[in-house]
């Protein structure tokens, strides 16, 4: 991966300087970051928002001459998550190709020459099957054992919402409000949608739920939709 302007980037801080902090970009070299894009208004202790070795997601607002010119405060709340997500992703798909390829590096590599690794890593779950090309067949059969028993031991929360809208624009915005992450939403039908987190154990998955439902009760308040929670 080769970063450009607008990129977001998972970053360690290294040190601070001056007015200046200086970070390691996640395999991509280092970048700095001065402190009117650290945080919007008068900055009082800059500790608050980084420490040396804390990870952070910036956005990529320059690049020249070799430097890296990054920025905290225009990266937003999703914008974060999905990095972070990815990078949770990336990380847990290393430690499964260890386990079953020699060479994961280079396995990885050429994935990523023909697919975004995270979007590669959903797929992988539902076909293992498009693996083939970058793996032997033993190789294949090993990850493909541990995807399935990964997918059979997940649980999964549900909570049952009907939404509705009186707005001209009503269906766009229930598509916005319905657009959140790491979370399936199925029409029923009347205006009902089931909304499903998935997890590793009910404590995470509970937790997902919860999280999506908020973020669809705060869309659906600030575009003035009609949001009823119906059950479990």
């Amino acid at each position: 991966m080769v970063i450009k302007q607008d990129d977001f980037v998972l970053c360690t801080v290294n040190k601070i300087e001056g007015t200046t902090v200086f970070v390691t970009i996640e395999n991509e070299g280092t970048g700095t970051l001065v402190f009117s894009e650290i945080a919007a208004g008068r900055i009082r202790n800059i500790r608050e928002y980084v420490v040396p070795n804390k990870r952070i997601v910036c956005k990529v607002i320059k690049i020249s001459s070799g430097n890296v010119e990054l920025s905290l405060r225009r990266v937003t709340g999703k914008e974060r998550d999905d990095v972070m997500e990815r990078y949770k992703k990336e990380k847990t798909f290393q430690s499964l190709l260890k386990n079953a390829v020699a060479d994961p590096e280079t396995v990885t590599k050429k994935i990523k020459e023909k697919y975004d690794i995270s979007d590669f890593i959903d797929k992988l779950k539902e076909n293992p099957e498009i693996a083939s090309e970058f793996l032997k067949k033993d190789e294949l059969e090993k990850i493909s054992k541990v995807l399935i028993e990964k997918r059979d031991k997940e649980k999964t929360a549900k909570k049952i919402i009907k939404l509705n809208s009186d707005s001209e624009t009503g269906i766009e915005d229930i598509r916005q409000i319905l657009s959140v992450k790491d979370a399936e939403i199925h029409y029923l039908g009347s205006s009902q949608y089931s909304v499903q987190t998935k997890a590793l154990d009910f404590k995470e998955t509970n937790s997902k739920l919860d999280k999506a439902i908020k973020q669809i009760q705060e869309k659906a308040k600030q575009l003035k939709a009609i949001l009823e929670i119906k059950e479990k």
